[in-house]
This record gives structure tokens, sequence and C-alpha cells, in this order.
């Protein structure tokens, strides 16, 4: 990056930088508050944005600099920080194309995990997948998110429940991250169910979490934060809080899959123990929403999923009213959200929970970059955050969700470097 020329991106039609968020996640009214520049242009310097401005006041920052700069022509484009994906299960063998056609036929969520397949068929592909194949499948997803304009993603274990198979997970995600253009933030999730081979007695899983994976993976620092699928049929709250305190305990921060199948108390349990998320969030209830905004945990929205397993979507318009800050993501997995169009998660933001084009911005850039505690580094187009960009073939941010379905992704710069130009990987 030190030996690259300055890349300049002049005359966007509208700039987004929502500026002055990186102290806290935005939240009620305040996700309105984009800080849109017209004609807006962004000067990037090893790999750091240096300026932010109209074009007319970068150009006389810079005047005695030009020549030296790469110019990108955003004239007629969307300028926005890179998105950022704050939920996936990305790194993961096999596929379940089959159990798609089950749940058209009628067949619930719970009714195909209990029956061996859901997670328990993604477990059995992922253990049985080397290293390498692991990181293969999982690195062309990372391509695919980085056109769909994603430059930095959650990925969570959860495929592997024995201590080797989640290590396997993480030392794979660990390994996306040195090699691939999008930066991978690590999620150990070895509670993401309780494994067939201890169906008869899932306390003893759960010790196995507590005693064996969390410090395991704690000490080798592949994971910062410490995720539990709190559900009914899968772990309890109690066994949730257990789980999550003892992750807590190493360093571990707290995350919950929680109120997605029914209210279950995850929400209130993600805001007594003070979690950085509650996702899914499909059935939480009113005092779980007030406790959370409360609480400043965020409430991690995925439209995609209800989408895909024909339910009702969480209620964003109802979490952000009440104050509670918003992150979206795709939730991208092989079960019940295999997608990594993030785009796509924002126009269901606005058709399917109520969110405003606005709000959904917030939530898939500056929110999402809070959720996995990067907040200061990214998330927004500020002088001295990373210079991870993303510029859309539309003329403004609510063409962007009233074009639906559609990516709309030109260009993408990571660390200051053109990664996809014109739709296409660089």
């Amino acid at each position: 990056m030190k030996n690259q020329p300055p890349l300049w991106i002049r005359h966007a039609s509208q700039l987004v930088t929502l500026a002055g968020s990186s102290a806290a996640p935005l939240r009620g009214e305040a996700m309105e508050q984009l800080q849109v520049i017209e004609d807006g242009s962004v000067w990037l310097e090893h790999g750091v944005i240096q300026l932010a401005g109209t074009d007319e006041e970068v150009a006389e920052a810079y005047r005695d600099r030009l020549d030296e700069a790469q110019a990108i022509d955003a004239s007629g484009k969307l300028v926005t920080p890179g998105l950022v994906d704050p939920h996936t299960h990305h790194v993961y063998a096999g596929s379940r194309e089959h159990e798609f056609n089950l749940r058209l036929q009628g067949a619930t969520y719970m009714e195909i995990m209990n029956s061996g397949g859901g997670i328990h068929a993604t477990t059995s592909a992922t253990r049985a997948a080397d290293r390498d194949t692991l990181f293969a499948e999982s690195s062309r997803r990372l391509d695919q998110f980085l056109l769909h304009g994603v430059t930095t993603v959650e990925a969570k274990s959860g495929y592997g429940l024995t201590l080797e198979a989640e290590l396997k997970q993480l030392e794979v995600a660990a390994l996306l991250n040195e090699r691939h253009p999008v930066d991978v933030v690590s999620t150990f999730m070895g509670a993401h169910a309780v494994p067939r081979e201890y169906k008869e007695d899932p306390e003893r899983f759960v010790d196995c979490v507590i005693t064996e994976m969390v410090p395991e993976v704690a000490r080798r620092k592949l994971a910062e934060f410490n995720d539990v699928f709190c559900e009914r049929g899968v772990f309890t709250p109690e066994q949730s809080r257990r789980i999550l305190e003892a992750g807590l305990e190493w360093g571990l921060l707290p995350k919950i899959h929680a109120d997605e199948i029914e209210p279950y108390g995850g929400s209130e349990l993600a805001a007594s123990l003070g979690a950085v998320s509650a996702d899914h969030l499909l059935k939480a209830s009113d005092q779980g929403i007030r406790m959370m905004a409360e609480a400043g945990v965020i409430a991690v929205l995925l439209p995609g999923t209800a989408f895909f397993l024909l339910a009702e979507s969480a209620n964003g318009r109802k979490m952000i009213d009440a104050g509670v800050p918003v992150a979206l993501s795709t939730d991208c997995n092989p079960g019940s959200s295999p997608t990594v169009s993030l785009p796509l998660i924002m126009n269901l933001g606005c058709l399917r929970m109520g969110m405003t084009p606005a709000e959904v911005l917030a939530a898939t850039t500056i929110n999402a970059a809070h959720e996995i505690g990067r907040g200061k580094q990214i998330g927004s187009i500020e002088p001295g955050k990373k210079a991870d960009i993303t510029i859309f073939d539309v003329p403004n941010y609510l063409a962007l969700q009233y074009r639906y379905g559609v990516n709309h992704v030109h260009s993408v710069i990571k660390n200051g470097a053109v990664v996809v130009r014109e739709g296409r990987l660089a």
C-alpha cells in the first residue's frame, strides 16, 4: 500500500460518510443522519482515508499533488463506506438444497434439525472436510461477498461441535483473514447445537464447551466473541448464561442467537449480561426490547433468514423506535440463509421490516462495524479510518433500495486498493 499512488474518488453524485459516528452505534433518529455530500470526493493514501469533502474542497487541499493520484470518476454514482456483514456462518462444507424442498412441502426448521438434518448435516460435512477444502469453499464465498460490496465479515464456528473440528473452522477463518482481501472477524460458537452423540446428555456437552472448548479457543486467540443458540430444544437460558459467562472469564465477548423461533428470554439474557448483540429476534418480547435499549445491546436482524424460512421478519421498526441500535446481516449459512448478498438484505430491511433506506445503510456500515468491535476503524468515511469504500452504480442511496434485487456494485476499494472494478474482481 505504501508504494501505491494515492486514490482520488471524484464527483460522486452522493458521498455518504456517516461521519461522527465512531464512538457508538447509531440509534433512533440518529440512524437517519447519513452525512451526505453531493459532488463528493475522497482522497485515499497508504490504505487510509485522508480527506472527504466536496470535489472542490479535496482538489484545493491537494492542489500540489493532484498529478500523483489515480483518479476514479464516480460521476452519477453513490459512494459509501465498505459494507460490513456482522453475522455469518460462511466457513462450512457441503450444501443442503434438499432441505429447501422439504420446507416447501411443510417441514419446519426444527423438525428437519431434530431428524438429523439442519446443523447436524452441515456438521458432518464440515467435520469430514480437510482444511484445504474448507478454505477453498469459504474463499469462493468471500469472493462473492466482495463482489456485493462487503469489505469485512464476521465468521462464526459452530459446524464442528468437537474441539478439533471447531478449532479447524476457526483456523481456516484466521487463514482467510490473512490471505483474502475481505477482513474476517471470528466468533466461537461451539454452542450452536447439541451434537447427536450428546443427545441423551446435553449437560455433558455444555460442560465440554465451558471447560474444554472455550479455554482452548481463548488460549490460541482464535476468536474475539462467544455466541450461543439460546432456543427451546437447543440451549436453555440458564445453559446459555453459563456458556457466555465462561467466555467472559476468558476474554470472549458475548453474543446470543436469541428469540428466533419463540419468545425464550434470549433478549432479556443479552441485556442482563451486557452482551454485544442479540441476533435474529423474530419473537423478541417488548420487555426484552426495552431491556436491550437500556443496556445498549445491538440487535442484529437477519431478514434473509425469515424470508428463506417463510417466516415473519423481526420488527426492525419497533426496535429502532424503542432506541435499540440495529445492524443487518445476511446470516450466510447453508440451511436458513444461503446468500452472500448484503444489498438484498438491505432491500428486505426496507420491504419486510419497516426500515428506511437511510437506516439500512447505517445498519450495514457503522452499526455493523460497532457490532464486531471495529467502529473506530471502519464503517464511516472519515480521515484516519481504513480506506474501505464501495461505489454503487446508482445516483443516490434511495435508488439503491428502490431498484431491489440487483447487485449495483460498480467498484470496491479495500485498504486503499481497487479490488472490484466495474463489477468484476480486479
